[in-house]
Parts: structure tokens; C-alpha cells; sequence
């Protein structure tokens, strides 16, 4: 069944590109709403915004969506993905900032968050996507694919690569079963190199970056002081991240999700090909299996 929150829950922090501190709200949302942003911070003719893939305006190092008003909000990943892996559907989100807040750069504590609201079950069976084909996005070295699975789950594979002694090659598949985000995925942090900030700020990234809410290489070594989470947090971030950026499709998908070197780009890119190709997937529910081509009708505002 479809499922939100049983009261609203509140936090607030800064934002990792912009440095702007935000209050985020979450309050329960009725069966069919879907998962809506809303600024409360901006005067314009719509300040709703439907976290879904055709939203997405910019995926430069995280997930921006935005509405038809030009009114926008960054960085959604990390809470998308702590969404999904709680099993939440429906939920309306009020923001007084233009960036998610980073907390301490995983989906951690937007799960506690969520456990601390309740989990409450709905009237309404949810939906899911069935892939019936396979799909792939490549991008020279990038590539990405949901394929479909006799599961009624998605399974996750990925393999990131770098020249850098920390990290180097490293691959994990997982099962996003009930449990598993929470327990698996969500502590992992976001990542960066010490030699790109700079960088990053000149062209207004970054701004609120620091060891408190990213892993920072430099010269292959960690640079702050508590070390890693997991040997492997790098390739666990980057599965939280997908997890995040496939939420965008409206609905949980069941299938598997395979990535060589993915990011928030190739994943959207995915994804808006999923939307644009209803001859791969159908709707399906516990009830039973129907064709539906229009992927916004479960995401509703």
C-alpha cells in the first residue's frame, strides 16, 4: 500500500553549493499526491514542485528541479533517496531556502527523520514500474540500464574507477529490500577532491562544503580526522544517489538498475528515457498489471 508520514517533521541546515541555511518541513500528503517540493521563501505564480524527472534542470554535482514559474530547488537527491529506501510515496516538503539542506552530506538523518514521523499506511495499493525491456544510456566511459527482473523490488549493481590509492575500483550490488537503505546505504557520505574546490566556489559551488558534511581526498588521503565509514562509502554514495535520482520516475521500479562511472546526469538521462520509451515498462500493483504511458498521472499535484 501506498504509505506517507503520521505528523510533520522538521529540520534545517545549509546547503553544500549555496551556504544558505534552509528549514525543510515534511508533512503527510494524501494517497495519489506523489512527493511535492514547495519554497515558501518566493512570491510566484506557482511555488509547487513535482519531484519528478521532467523537473530536473541541472545535474552539476547534484539533482535541481524545477517548475514551470522558473522556481526551483537543489541537491534533492540525498532526501529522495532516503524516500525511497522508507518506503514513502506521498509527502509535501516545505522549504524556505533554494538548496536542500546537506546535514552531514548522506541520507542518514532524513531517515531518522522519517522514523521519527511515522511511517503510516494508506488506502490505496502503490504502483510500480515493471521494465519488460532493457534500456541503456552511454556515455563514453558512463554507461547505465534498467532491465527487467522477475523481482517486485529493484536491484542496483555499480562500478566506480579512479586513479585515486583511496578509492580506486569498487562495485556492490544491493537489493532495496525493506531495511536495506536505511541500514546499507544511508550512512554514506558525499565525496570530493581538495584540488577542485576552489574551483568549485568560483563558479558558485561548494560554498557550504566541509569536512563536517563531505569526504575530502587530497593526494590520496582522507582528510577528516573520524576517516571512513565504510572502506568502500564511495561506491555505497554513489548507490544512494541512484537510488535518489530513479525515485524521479514516480513511482518504485522493479527491475535492475545496472551503472559503469554513474552520476546525477546519466541517471536523469535514464530515466527521462524510461518516461519516453512506455513500450518497456507497465504499471503494476499488487492488484494486478496495467499499460498506462503516462508516468505524471500517479504523481499528481
Amino acid at each position: 500500500m501506498q504509505q506517507t508520514i503520521e505528523r510533520p517533521a522538521v529540520c534545517a541546515g545549509i546547503g553544500v553549493h549555496s551556504g544558505e541555511k534552509a528549514r525543510l518541513v515534511l508533512k503527510p500528503a494524501p494517497v495519489g499526491t506523489g512527493v511535492v517540493f514547495r519554497r515558501t521563501d518566493v512570491e510566484a505564480s506557482s511555488t509547487l514542485i513535482p519531484a519528478h524527472a521532467e523537473s530536473v534542470s541541472d545535474t552539476r554535482l547534484g539533482t535541481t528541479l524545477t517548475n514551470e514559474a522558473g522556481v526551483s530547488v537543489a541537491v534533492v537527491e540525498h532526501l529522495m533517496a532516503a524516500l525511497a529506501g522508507m518506503g514513502i510515496d506521498n509527502l509535501l516538503i516545505e522549504i524556505d531556502g533554494p538548496e536542500v539542506p546537506i546535514m552531514d552530506g548522506s541520507s542518514a538523518v532524513f531517515c531518522e527523520l522519517l522514523l521519527q514521523a511515522g511511517l503510516k499506511v494508506q488506502s490505496a495499493p502503490r504502483k510500480r514500474i515493471r521494465m519488460l525491456e532493457r534500456i541503456e544510456i552511454v556515455d563514453g566511459p558512463k554507461r547505465a540500464s534498467l532491465s527487467p527482473s522477475p523481482d517486485t523490488l529493484l536491484t542496483l549493481r555499480a562500478r566506480i574507477e579512479y586513479d585515486d590509492d583511496v578509492i580506486g575500483v569498487q562495485q556492490m550490488a544491493v537489493r532495496l529490500a525493506p531495511g536495506m537503505f536505511a541500514r546499507d546505504l544511508a550512512f554514506a557520505r558525499t565525496y570530493g577532491f581538495a584540488r577542485d574546490v576552489d574551483m568549485l566556489r568560483a563558479i558558485g559551488l561548494a560554498r557550504g562544503g566541509s569536512l563536517d558534511n563531505a569526504v575530502v581526498l587530497d593526494n590520496g588521503a582522507v582528510m577528516n580526522p573520524e576517516g571512513l565509514r565504510a572502506e568502500d562509502e564511495f561506491v555505497r554514495h554513489k548507490m544512494l544517489d541512484a537510488v535518489g535520482d530513479l525515485m524521479l520516475a514516480g513511482a518504485p521500479i522493479a527491475g535492475n538498475y545496472d551503472a559503469v562511472q554513474p552520476g546525477h546526469a546519466l541517471n536523469n538521462a535514464l530515466v527521462r528515457k524510461l518516461l519516453a520509451t512506455p513500450s518497456v515498462w507497465c504499471w503494476e500493483s499488487d492488484a494486478g498489471t496495467l499499460r498506462q504511458p503516462d508516468l505524471r498521472a500517479s504523481a499528481a499535484v
